[in-house]
């Protein structure tokens, strides 16, 4: 008996592997090369402070930019669908579901 739970400890600890489970629902209708033009214009935002020339800038307008980049790369990331779970929140789980 005690083998087996050892076994299955290991199995369960070895899927561990996977960093995040995304728990979104698949739209077919709409295919994931599509961007939405507010995201494409924050995208090309970003790409325009990436092509900047930063060395003649003073130190309050970097410090501006990088707050810019900042706010823009949180919002690109908060428009992004689903649930992402981390590996010991997985393990935590599977651990209480033994227990109990």
């Amino acid at each position: 008996m005690k083998k087996t739970r050892l076994y299955l400890m290991i199995m369960m600890l070895s899927l561990g592997a996977f960093t995040t489970v995304n728990a979104s629902e698949k739209n077919p209708a709409k295919t994931t090369t599509e961007i939405p033009a507010e995201i494409q214009v924050m995208l090309n935002r970003l790409e325009e402070i990436k092509d900047m020339d930063k060395s003649d800038m003073s130190r309050a307008e970097k410090k501006e930019l990088r707050k810019e980049v900042r706010a823009i790369k949180t919002e690109v990331r908060s428009t992004g669908n689903g649930i992402y779970i981390s590996v010991g929140a997985i393990i935590i789980i599977l651990l209480l579901i033994l227990i109990l």
